[in-house]
């Protein structure tokens, strides 16, 4: 079934298999459409509409949260879904970058999976958070069903086939694990964030056995800094030294890009200062 919208065709797919045949025959002549907040900032983008696209809303294998173990996510699921979940401290992180990022009429039509593959959105803010949950992503094509987790898409993610569809995200909870999330923007609430950071831990008897540290907004795409990770593990949560070594470490591991929110030198400056702040939103709930 398809429709028409001004000089583009929008079809609708029923079965994630019907989506990915589609997406294939089409190649670079088409796109999915899930929420549509991206592509409605395609012309502010300086990026050409598609001239066909597939719409996923009515595919039902998209749809639907299950926690458990983990958390199991429907690609077609929202900001706002996603923003009232309770799965514990090691999710805490997602479900905050969900809750907070951008205004309620965005977050309530805004799908996890259209974040994740959102090629030149380097403020997206489930994205970092995603980073240090240690996600992994199930993926349909024609081909089949795979799994990857999201750091290796994300460095090939301008260059994936046309018929792959995002259709689950799962996010591991383990015992021991907590996450913080925190965003700096030029207003008080909503927009793009200038910097975004995600931090999850792994504790044992109180001591930081194993660390993420994703950051969003600095560079073109998110990215894990090893070295700031690395500078928590051994240490309690919330030992000043290691957070200041953590803030440090961060800032020299990532190259700012400049723009019209915030020029490059400005982002570096205020990324330790959120690294703390993640920190410290973490340690208030171990105590």
């Amino acid at each position: 079934m398809s429709t028409t919208v001004a000089n583009n065709d929008v079809h609708i797919a029923t079965s994630i298999q019907e989506a990915a045949a589609m997406l294939a025959d089409l190649g670079d002549e088409g796109d999915a459409i899930a929420g549509g907040t991206w592509i409605m900032r395609a012309p502010l983008r300086d990026v050409p509409v598609r001239r066909q696209y597939v719409a996923l809303k009515q595919i039902p294998e998209l749809s639907g949260i299950a926690v458990g173990d983990s958390v199991d996510i429907g690609a077609m699921a929202t900001h706002s879904d996603l923003g009232t979940i309770e799965a514990g401290p090691a999710f805490s992180g997602i479900r905050d970058a969900a809750a907070r990022s951008a205004f309620p009429q965005v977050r309530n039509v805004a799908t996890v999976g259209g974040n994740i593959r959102a090629v030149g959105f380097a403020e997206a803010d489930l994205v970092p958070a995603m980073l240090a949950a240690q996600v992994r992503l199930g993926l349909t094509s024609p081909d089949g069903t795979a799994e990857e987790g999201i750091g290796d898409y994300l460095a090939t993610r301008d260059a994936r086939p046309a018929g792959e569809i995002i259709s689950r995200v799962r996010v591991p909870t383990p015992e021991g694990r907590a996450s913080a999330f925190e965003r700096l923007t030029v207003r008080a609430t909503g927009e793009y964030p200038i910097v975004n950071v995600a931090v999850s831990v792994d504790i044992d008897n109180d001591v930081v056995r194993d660390a993420r540290v994703a950051v969003g907004s600095v560079e073109p795409v998110a990215k894990l800094c090893m070295s700031a990770a690395n500078a928590l593990i051994g240490h309690r949560i919330g030992d000043a030294a290691a957070t200041e070594a953590a803030g440090a470490e961060a800032a020299g591991e990532l190259t700012a890009r400049d723009g019209l929110d915030a020029p490059a030198w400005y982002r570096l400056a205020v990324l330790p200062t959120l690294i703390r702040r993640a920190i410290a939103r973490i340690d208030s709930g171990s105590d």
